[in-house]
């Protein structure tokens, strides 16, 4: 186990952030790590418990899991950490997880809120510290690609690239079929790839992985848009297996008059645009330069979207959250390890808050219309709400107007897109199975990451591979 007592006399430390003045300048990496020996003494916090709730990855109550859905062997390779096993480590943490350089970044560490110690104390840095070893292992040239399929082994289409699709390939390789990767954008990794600012999840990480994919024998077709009946019928006529791991891409709509209007935008079609943007040099499809912006919704998206609104110059930036302002700690009856709802302040807020004095939330806030000229938004019409009878009700007399010449929409998403399942036969074709998001509806990528995995070992039962 790690140092025995350590517990007692270090305390948590987290990674370190760039000083916001500083990074909403740019679209560079926000997270600092810690030196390797401040790591390694993050790593000895960990008390390899007789009951790893970490890694179990299950739900306590009616709440999301909390735990590892890889279920990844964290105390084994907190311990190797700690020690300076590294290569070790690298070798216990890839059992499990095919991409600790993306869950290490973008997951809200789901084993940390099931961490033994997190009961009384601060929990174990188990995010960071699986982020460490895989800095490590890529930079000591310890991740190396898998020998590509033979001539005559099974096939098998996955069609997109995002964490589901990337690790179904990456499985269904690993135990010997010819995979091909569908993708319809002209990048792999979906959401990974535009639906997270480069500033929180760097794309050459992305695109590393995606170079290894390549040199594992992984056939890459990008620009390919499996919705077309024509691409479907002959991926499925020319595989022996398909995966359709589009994600749930069907975004929530705002459902109030005046929400067609011009300047209304998706969320993930704001983000997708503004990524394109830094990668290819050139200026956003949406840009939030000099505009009253109101995001609609909360949850990552809707922080992704104030963070990168604040980069491009917005004049000022509002967030609506429908449901009321959390506790700043567990409520009564939210107990350890369920999932707790407490307020969490993430990098968009304090960004805002830097910027622009003040914390850009409005809780407990509904929209009621969408205002607008000449074909365009000018504002929105909201009212406050009352949830303390356990249920929305709008306050009398609290309707105001907020200025917004563009509304960006975070609402969640509803499912996948169907026109993609309808083509490609998924609802009775043997032949196709469904993986990720787009079979268990919006998820986090360490669950869709498990998904994929698990539908590869599915299919390649089938296969007799």
């Amino acid at each position: 186990m790690g140092r025995p007592g350590a517990y007692l006399d270090v305390a948590r430390h987290g990674h370190d952030v760039r000083n916001a003045a500083d990074a909403v300048a740019d679209y560079e990496e926000i997270a600092r790590p810690l030196a390797r020996d401040k790591q390694r003494e993050q790593a000895s916090r960990c008390m390899y418990c007789g009951v790893a709730f970490c890694q179990t990855g299950m739900s306590f109550g009616n709440t999301r899991p909390t735990g590892c859905p890889l279920h990844n062997l964290i105390p084994e390779w907190n311990d190797l950490l700690y020690r300076g096993l590294w290569e070790q480590a690298a070798v216990r943490l890839a059992l499990t997880n095919p991409f600790p350089e993306f869950t290490g970044r973008v997951c809200p560490a789901p084993c940390e809120l099931a961490c033994n110690l997190g009961l009384h104390d601060d929990p174990t840095t188990i995010r960071d510290n699986e982020r460490a070893i895989s800095d490590w292992a890529w930079g000591a040239d310890a991740v190396a690609p898998l020998a590509p399929a033979p001539e005559g082994a099974p096939s098998v289409a996955v069609v997109g690239a995002g964490p589901a699709g990337m690790a179904c390939a990456w499985e269904l390789t690993r135990r010997g079929a010819r995979v091909t990767l569908v993708e319809k954008e002209d990048r792999a990794g979906g959401l990974l790839m535009y639906g997270i600012p480069n500033m929180k999840l760097p794309k050459d990480v992305v695109e590393r992985r995606v170079d290894l994919l390549r040199a594992s024998g992984i056939e890459l077709r990008l620009n390919t848009d499996a919705a077309d009946s024509a691409v479907a019928t002959a991926l499925v006529a020319e595989n022996d297996a398909v995966v359709i791991a589009v994600g749930a891409r069907d975004a929530r709509r705002l459902n109030v008059p005046g929400a067609d209007l011009s300047g209304v935008v998706p969320a993930v079609d704001y983000l997708t645009g503004a990524t394109r943007s830094v990668l290819d040099g050139i200026g956003p499809s949406v840009d939030a330069k000099g505009l009253d912006v109101v995001v609609v919704g909360g949850g990552d998206t809707g922080t992704d979207c104030v963070a990168t609104a604040i980069r491009q110059g917005a004049k000022s930036v509002t967030q609506l959250e429908f449901l009321p302002e959390p506790p700043g700690c567990r409520a009564t009856g939210d107990a350890w390890p369920q999932w707790p709802r407490v307020r969490k302040d993430d990098y968009g807020q304090l960004e805002a808050m830097e910027v622009f004095g003040d914390d850009p939330r409005l809780w407990g806030t509904e929209t009621l219309e969408v205002l607008g000229e000449e074909g365009r938004v000018s504002g929105l019409r909201v009212v406050s709400l009352d949830w303390s009878q356990g249920k929305p009700e709008r306050i009398a007399g609290s309707e105001r107007v907020l200025d917004a010449q563009l509304v960006l929409i975070a609402m969640g998403f509803v499912g996948p897109r169907q026109d993609v399942l309808d083509a490609s036969g998924a609802e009775s074709n043997p032949k196709v199975f469904v993986a990720g998001d787009a079979s268990t509806g919006p998820s986090l990528v360490v669950s869709a990451i498990a998904s994929g995995l698990a539908c590869a070992a599915r299919v390649a039962e089938g296969l007799g591979i």
